[in-house]
């Protein structure tokens, strides 16, 4: 068993690794490039909803994205670039939104969801973190009555996959009453139960000092520009400072993960998938349960005294800065839908890059080259399924021996 693992990335995932290893007796330093919590693991939503955690590619979404080519509000954004890249992935992305494609990833999925809350549990139970999970419901909201059949459908198929979901039909007034902020426009609801609800950018920072307390360094403002072997071990490579040894090396980088992985075998084609949020006050009263306004991919998350607003797919570079018309079209879809939130009052404006790979699937697991791993590429379900896979990635490293859950995910596949 190795002694001391250097973890590159703290976010959830990076974060949630570096603890499990710590759990099972090993030494760890986490870099940052730039703060904890800085990407992806910041301003989404918070959501923690391994009954909603499924792949991207199906369908609907080829439909919604070839419409979102002339809809700049659309939910899903894909900007007229000269990329050949991008356009190679989404080309490759299109041929996998089949519902025999669909079911295959589901499947490799449903294991990791049916893991996603015993792993929280596990953090907060264990990591004495001053933030915890909430639990839901979450309450779908739908204007026609009729749009919310797709969405049942989607639940029946992830139950067909072998993942339990609760949900019940509410009429409008009873989503009312859960939800104040639900305008009149809307008139059906679902209620999805079991599933649960976290500030992120707050649940991360914990995370961090609970690494900390137990006895990790985590450094800010270490950027990684490489990692070479040493006299048996690695270098970590760090900009403008002395290289970090150590004996294995965990990738964890988000969307930037390509960079340092492409190099060391791991050839999955993965791209940023930019979701945008901004902050209001809440209602009087406030709101106690998480809104998803399905058929607009608008989603409420109740944050004390304020919600969180937040939705699109994007597909651009993953350090392009923060485009106001997105910002602007998650307002406009969303201001027939709410009542009691002034979405002219914005704060928080915030992009960050979610890891899509082409398959759907993470990359957990060991690279090419002898002592560096990979833990990353959830798309928008690393908040879910993040701390689960480091277990699992944990449990692999200290042993040696691949669990069956993660045989699936293998980086150099």
């Amino acid at each position: 068993m190795v002694g001391h693992v250097t973890v590159v990335g703290a976010g959830i995932v990076g974060l949630s690794t570096a603890w499990q290893l710590q759990r099972r007796g090993i030494e760890v330093t986490v870099l940052d490039r730039s703060r904890v919590a800085a990407g992806s693991s910041w301003g989404n939503a918070g959501w923690i909803t391994p009954g909603l955690a499924i792949p991207l590619a199906e369908p609907a979404v080829l439909r919604t994205g070839l419409r979102s080519l002339t809809d700049p509000r659309a939910p899903l954004h894909i900007p007229v670039t000269a990329d050949p890249g991008l356009w190679s992935f989404l080309a490759r992305f299109a041929a996998r939104c089949r519902m025999p494609v669909w079911r295959r990833t589901m499947a490799a999925l449903v294991p990791l969801n049916r893991l996603a809350l015993a792993a929280y549990d596990e953090l907060e139970e264990e990591g004495a973190l001053p933030v915890r999970t909430r639990r839901g419901p979450i309450m779908a909201a739908f204007r026609e009555p009729a749009d919310a059949d797709g969405l049942l459908r989607e639940l029946d198929q992830v139950r067909e996959a072998g993942f339990p979901v609760e949900v019940t039909d509410v009429d409008a007034e009873e989503l009312r009453a859960a939800a104040p902020i639900v305008s009149a426009q809307v008139r059906r609801g679902l209620r999805i139960e079991g599933q649960r609800y976290v500030a992120p950018g707050d649940f991360v920072a914990g995370l961090a000092e609970s690494v900390r307390r137990r006895g990790g360094e985590v450094r800010e403002g270490a950027e990684v520009s490489g990692i070479r072997h040493v006299g048996g071990g690695l270098a970590v490579e760090v900009v403008g400072d002395v290289p970090v040894r150590t004996e294995a090396v965990v990738l964890a980088t988000g969307g930037w993960l390509p960079r340092l992985a492409r190099p060391l075998g791991v050839r999955t084609p993965l791209r940023p998938g930019r979701g945008y949020s901004f902050s209001v006050s809440g209602p009087p009263g406030g709101l106690t349960v998480p809104v998803y306004f399905a058929r607009e991919r608008v989603v409420c998350t109740p944050l004390g005294d304020r919600v969180r607003v937040g939705g699109t797919m994007e597909f651009r570079g993953v350090d392009d800065p923060l485009d106001p018309a997105r910002i602007e079209a998650i307002a406009a879809s969303a201001r027939p839908l709410v009542q009691g939130l002034d979405l002219g009052s914005r704060q928080d404006e915030w992009v960050g890059s979610r890891p899509i790979t082409v398959d759907g699937l993470p990359l957990v697991g060991a690279t090419k080259v002898p002592g560096v791993w990979v833990h990353g590429g959830h798309g928008m379900w690393g908040m879910c399924q993040g701390p689960a896979t480091a277990r699992l990635l944990a449990e692999q490293l200290a042993t040696g021996l691949v669990p069956e859950e993660l045989r699936p995910l293998d980086p150099t596949r």
